[in-house]
């Protein structure tokens, strides 16, 4: 069999409406469950140039409560996915919530970075189960190419909690400190936890075995084997180190570089949601009639030039919070219209193993974005030399990635 035929054996055999689809959980839950990790993600960030003084430590331990956060991530994805496969859906967001409302209250009341960062971790760990069973949910529920349009539809719903949280994260630093954030994500986690037990119904068609620690890494490096799962799930690390490289630096921009307030930040990155919801909402109304591909194609082509954009501005024109944001726009809408198609091909590679797969793409994802952010808090400045030259960085090993793949005929 040819990697053509392989990749499209693997990709498209469920691209026809499967049997025994489940009812879907309502939109606002789904949206909801995507959403509290990348809310909880972003609230902190307006603050992080202030903890480093809080707590007396360099810039780049404060940027750990970020880093520890993505790492926390992407370390939960791998274990929901074939837990969720094996005991479902519902049991798992229950668990992971419950976990995420006692470490945002353990974060709230933290002494030491050390200690915050720590209760980070553990944050990410219960927050990130509904990024993923909400993902493995919508596969549960609906054929490939269907699949990929109501998960950008969700994605777009979701734009209103980063959009919101830097903005909120900003006015609750100024006005009541640091620890009156962590105390309202404590308060999202316990309403969404109270929605779940009376609201979500089980998805899952029919549980898998899940035979132990062998059986989990079986599972994963069989996923890592096929050609189809790792361009797709390759694509959306890569498109989504862009944006974390910018997420990773331009606080410190705004607030370090330019000496302007955390709401400011906030504000403008709320231009960035808007754009990148304008991109899922693309992805939303198109991908049935385009397919996947080549909206994957577009998407990660407005990117790359975004990210190209941003480096130019930076190196030629003087510091400003146009030239900052201004290619982030662009970067956004390429991101929205990417990062839906290519999750929906990576869980549709094996559906009996869309939880797995949904766990294992975003660990991808999120592990490169700490890597990230590591970088840019070892390099950023505050000029915007290092963020810009980091997007770019992950745009073009994007691209990379998409070449490739029309060589080896995968697209």
């Amino acid at each position: 069999m040819s990697p053509r035929d392989d990749a499209g054996a693997d990709v498209t055999a469920e691209a026809a409406p499967a049997r025994g689809l489940r009812p879907a959980p309502p939109t606002w839950l789904l949206v909801a469950l995507t959403s509290i990790g990348p809310f909880t993600l972003q609230i902190l960030v307006p603050s992080l140039p202030g903890l480093a003084h809080v707590f007396g430590v360099p810039a780049a331990s404060a940027q750990l409560a970020l880093t520890g956060y993505l790492a926390g991530v992407a370390v939960g994805q791998l274990l929901y996915g074939p837990l969720s496969d094996r005991y479902g859906r519902k049991p798992l967001a229950v668990a992971g919530l419950a976990l995420f409302l006692a470490a945002s209250l353990g974060s709230a009341f933290a002494t030491t970075v050390g200690g915050l960062i720590l209760g980070r971790i553990v944050q990410a760990v219960g927050g990130c189960s509904g990024m993923v069973l909400a993902r493995a949910m919508i596969r549960d529920c609906f054929p490939r190419d269907r699949a990929a349009s109501v998960m950008a539809f969700v994605l777009a719903g979701m734009t209103a909690a980063p959009m919101l949280a830097p903005v909120v994260g900003g006015l609750l630093d100024e006005a009541f400190g640091w620890r009156a954030i962590l105390l309202l994500t404590a308060l999202a986690g316990a309403a969404l936890l109270a929605a779940v037990l009376l609201r979500l119904e089980e998805t899952l068609p029919a549980p898998h075995p899940l035979p132990g620690v062998a059986g989990f890494l079986r599972a994963n490096l069989g996923l890592l084997r096929l050609p189809g799962f790792l361009l797709f799930a390759g694509a959306f690390s890569a498109s989504s180190g862009v944006f974390f490289s910018f997420l990773g630096g331009a606080p410190f921009v705004v607030v370090s570089g330019l000496g302007l307030a955390p709401t400011t930040y906030g504000l403008a990155f709320a231009l960035v949601s808007i754009a990148y919801a304008g991109g899922n909402m693309i992805t939303a109304r198109l991908a049935q009639r385009f397919g996947i591909v080549r909206l994957l194609r577009f998407g990660t082509a407005l990117t790359f030039l975004g990210a190209a954009l941003a480096l130019a501005l930076v190196l030629l024109r003087p510091p400003s919070l146009l030239n900052l944001f201004g290619p982030a726009l662009l970067m956004a809408v390429g991101n929205g219209i990417a990062q839906a198609n290519a999750l929906a091909g990576a869980v549709s590679v094996r559906p009996g193993l869309a939880g797995t797969a949904s766990g294992l793409a975003g660990a991808l994802q999120m592990g490169f974005g700490a890597l990230a952010t590591v970088l840019v808090g070892a390099t950023e400045t505050g000029s915007g030399v290092a963020t810009a030259a980091a997007m770019l960085a992950s745009a073009a090993l994007c691209q990379a990635i998409l070449f490739v793949g029309s060589r080896r005929a995968l697209l």
